[in-house]
């Protein structure tokens, strides 16, 4: 209890932290919130009465914890471009974003660990060396290169799907898990690398260890020692590796996205920053950086699960 409430405290101040520090990077920007949104045009007076209304003339702290506190409540504030609700406007695209990320996610899980233990149980055989010089030309492409190639090779030459012929959710919810799986995989594929490679040393080192030799000196086969006593010890750092990934995963999906004309969070966020509309910009960034903080914490405490010997002096 004490190891949770301990990464409880560390996950509310990184929060405090994260959000101050993103609210003042808006503010300290030059330009006038309430220019953008009236215009050039605007009399002084109605810009001051826009300023006094939007409380642009309340001190940077009070207004901080005003914007803090309403976000911590769902509201996200007003955009400056359109004047309407920021929630509103990013509500039907974080499901398509955050899917995108957790597929990605599914498929990493799914594809690496069979191979990495496959890798590690036949160490230095003809699949570990294959599969081991796959893994460095996939690690050496960006996930946006992956994504260009994937919709050369499977949208164009094989026909698989079609680039840019997005399916929504609402209309069609086996046609929007089909197109993504594609983009999911140009996500995957860097972080599928990854943990194959992580997995196979891992289970490789614990494999040496002396209490996989008494294992096998009582009489446990391959398999048994493997996946009994070595398996174990080897996923507690996959386990942090992939909670990392799937936090990644689901930022990195703002670029994938881009790729496959997916209209996800990247194409407001985009068009925000072009247009200086920070309470979207906020927003979003706030939005990603509580799944980032909350994907760590479960993962700290499903670490503390499996071995809970992590944190016992804590």
């Amino acid at each position: 209890m004490k190891y949770t409430l301990k990464k409880l405290s560390s996950m509310i101040v990184t929060l405090v932290v994260v959000s101050l520090c993103v609210f003042l990077a808006f503010n300290v920007l030059p330009g006038d919130p309430a220019v953008r949104m009236l215009g050039l045009e605007a009399s002084p007076e109605l810009v001051e009465q826009t300023r006094e209304r939007m409380g642009l003339n309340d001190p940077l702290l009070v207004r901080y914890f005003r914007w803090f506190f309403a976000f911590l409540h769902g509201d996200f504030g007003t955009s400056y471009t359109y004047s309407v609700p920021v929630a509103g406007m990013v509500a039907s695209k974080i499901p398509i974003t955050f899917t995108l990320g957790i597929y990605a996610f599914i498929l990493t899980v799914l594809v690496s660990i069979p191979l990495g233990i496959l890798t590690a149980k036949y160490e230095n055989g003809l699949l570990d060396r294959t599969i081991t010089v796959i893994n460095q030309v996939i690690m050496a492409i960006p996930p946006f290169f992956s994504g260009i190639l994937i919709t050369f090779v499977f949208g164009m030459i094989f026909r698989l799907f079609t680039p840019g012929g997005f399916v929504s959710y609402t209309d069609n919810l086996k046609g929007f898990f089909r197109y993504l799986f594609f983009p999911s995989l140009a996500i995957a594929l860097p972080k599928i690398s990854m943990t194959v490679k992580m997995l196979r040393g891992n289970l490789i080192d614990e494999a040496a260890k002396d209490y996989a030799r008494t294992a096998y000196s009582r009489g446990n086969n391959t398999n048994g020692v493997l996946y009994r006593h070595v398996l174990k010890n080897a996923m507690i750092p996959v386990i942090t590796f992939l909670g990392m990934a799937l936090a990644d995963m689901v930022a990195g999906s703002i670029v994938v996205e881009q790729v496959f004309s997916i209209p996800g969070i990247s194409r407001i966020l985009l068009t925000s920053i072009s247009n200086r509309d920070y309470p979207v910009v906020e927003a979003i960034i706030m939005g990603i950086a509580m799944i980032v903080i909350g994907i760590n914490f479960l993962v700290d405490i499903i670490y503390r699960i499996i071995d809970p010997r992590i944190g016992i002096d804590e």
